[in-house]
């Protein structure tokens, strides 16, 4: 299977460039501050489209098969065995509320031990902390990130693991003890199916509103008789906020 290179940098490239241009022609026919911030503004989305447009047309391939990863970037440009693969993992970091974005899904390599790969390991894996390198942004390519995890598990097999679908399956069940006065099981249940569809989600704003409304139920859960057991729901629902997203860039994300 071959991934495609997206285009959006390319459009967004060409569309901002002749506005660069304009705001530069504009600042040209003001006066002194108009020319200087006309400059300034107009050089920066110049440049800025530039670095795009030469970064959509810059060489690329990604090739997956049963022989292994055929890569071309501007790091690497080579074939990589499957012998030389210890392991890879497509990891959905959590959004971050001041990114205003959802993350792109990242393709993580684990070199094995007898790999020649000479490029710095500057990742650790989620799975176990080993030293590893992103091989592949995926929102980089025109293919949707199903896609790019069938592929994956076709061709690799044991080597490759979706680590969204290990984060999923923690919370796809979720059964709480039952104490004399607990929490109210209906809003428990209807809060933890909201979070497991936001789960499922790439969408930056159902992610960080699937994550406030678990903050605050943490507070505002209603207490009844013979409700689910408090200690085990909270724990529960503080792994879900933390899986769902990050307020800031700090904030510890659930293991």
């Amino acid at each position: 299977m071959d991934l495609h290179r997206s285009r959006a940098g390319l459009v967004i490239g060409l569309v901002l460039l002749p506005f660069g241009l304009c705001t530069v022609l504009a600042g040209l026919a003001g006066s002194t501050l108009r020319l200087v911030g006309g400059l300034i503004v107009g050089g920066l989305v110049m440049l800025a489209s530039v670095a795009g447009i030469v970064e959509a047309v810059r060489p690329f391939r990604f090739h997956i098969s049963f022989e292994g990863l055929t890569v071309r970037t501007a790091e690497l440009n080579r074939l990589l065995p499957w012998a030389e693969i210890e392991h890879l993992v497509l990891y959905q970091p959590p959004p971050v509320l001041s990114d205003k974005r959802m993350p792109s899904p990242l393709l993580l390599l684990v070199p094995a031990a007898t790999s020649t790969l000479d490029l710095p390991l500057t990742d650790s894996s989620p799975l176990d902390d080993r030293p590893c390198m992103v091989l592949l942004e995926v929102h980089d390519v025109r293919e949707k990130t199903d896609q790019v995890a069938g592929a994956l598990a076709r061709y690799g097999g044991s080597r490759f693991t979706d680590h969204r679908r290990l984060v999923r399956q923690r919370f796809d069940s979720a059964h709480f003890p039952i104490e004399a006065r607990g929490y109210d099981r209906a809003a428990v249940d209807a809060l933890v199916q909201k979070g497991r569809e936001a789960l499922r989600s790439e969408d930056f704003l159902l992610r960080l509103a699937a994550k406030a409304q678990v903050e605050r139920a943490l507070v505002e859960l209603p207490l009844v008789a013979h409700g689910y057991y408090r200690v085990q729901v909270d724990t529960f629902l503080r792994d879900l906020s933390a899986a769902l997203a990050r307020f800031e860039e700090g904030e510890e994300e659930s293991g």
